[in-house]
């Protein structure tokens, strides 16, 4: 396997001579939420396969069938192809300055307690950029909160949660958590939708025990020093006071069932 390949590598004008469609309407489309690009440190847009596989089908459905662009991303959420627009970001910049502000803190205090830089918390705190896993976990643990507390607070707890009801976080570029349960539980479970390459950055640890079960494409995931490759079917559990990290080293989105206890990520 070749990690260039599942890199997003592609410029918005490979894509549109990929997949026939302009840059500018490339661009219209992802301000709907059709495809989420990530930005090269040039701010560059870069895109992979994955987006250029969502791009010929949207092409495809506007060409052939004559659908305007909010049909097409309807077409595709029903699909699967293509994820409701995540609030997540945002409730969790809204939490951290509320916290921030409550404890009278600077941004410098606490970037530098948790050990990351002014600039990146600033952005955080704004909604210009998504934390990691690891990230999120510190910021946890510094304000004395459970990640939980960062989904949005508004939905009520209902025993059954349908998939667009379900709570989103945007845990750094390329990690999606969707929170499957919530209310007086005594687990967390998640579904973890993972794009080629992404992880949780940092090693990290926290209170509880943790069980996935790989639904779909890989994991790759490291307790201390010790490495474990897990594929569909695989099921894995360990306490999460072992330090972890984890990404995808696939070509394809993981998709996992992940699952802490009690609920204290």
């Amino acid at each position: 396997m070749k990690n260039s390949e599942a890199r997003p590598q592609l410029t918005i004008g490979h894509v549109s001579a990929q997949t026939g469609v302009s840059s500018s309407v490339i661009r219209s489309w992802e301000r709907l939420g059709l495809i989420r690009p990530q930005r090269s440190a040039g701010k560059y847009r870069l895109y992979t396969r994955e987006d250029v596989t969502v791009l010929k089908r949207a092409g495809f459905l506007r060409k052939k069938r004559g659908l305007n662009a909010p049909a097409i991303v309807e077409l595709l959420k029903q699909e699967g192809r293509v994820l409701a627009k995540p609030d997540g970001v945002g409730a969790i910049a809204l939490r951290l300055r509320k916290l921030r502000h409550e404890k009278k803190l600077s941004l410098a205090q606490v970037a530098k307690k948790v050990g990351i830089s002014v600039g990146f918390l600033s952005a955080i705190e704004r909604s210009q950029m998504s934390a990691s896993v690891s990230t999120l976990q510190k910021l946890a643990s510094f304000y004395r909160v459970h990640v939980l507390d960062f989904y949005d607070q508004a939905q009520a707890h209902t025993p059954l949660i349908r998939p667009k009801k379900r709570k989103v976080l945007e845990a750094g570029p390329g990690v999606r958590m969707e929170l499957l349960a919530w209310g007086n539980t005594v687990m967390e479970p998640h579904l973890f939708r993972i794009k080629p390459r992404a992880g949780s950055g940092e090693s990290y640890t926290h209170a509880g025990e943790e069980f996935l079960y790989i639904l779909r494409g890989e994991l790759l995931i490291s307790l201390r020093d010790v490495a474990y490759h897990l594929r569909p079917g695989d099921s894995f559990y360990f306490e999460s006071a072992t330090e972890h990290r984890w990404k995808n080293p696939g070509r394809r989105e993981t998709w996992i069932l992940w699952i802490n206890t009690p609920p204290t990520f």
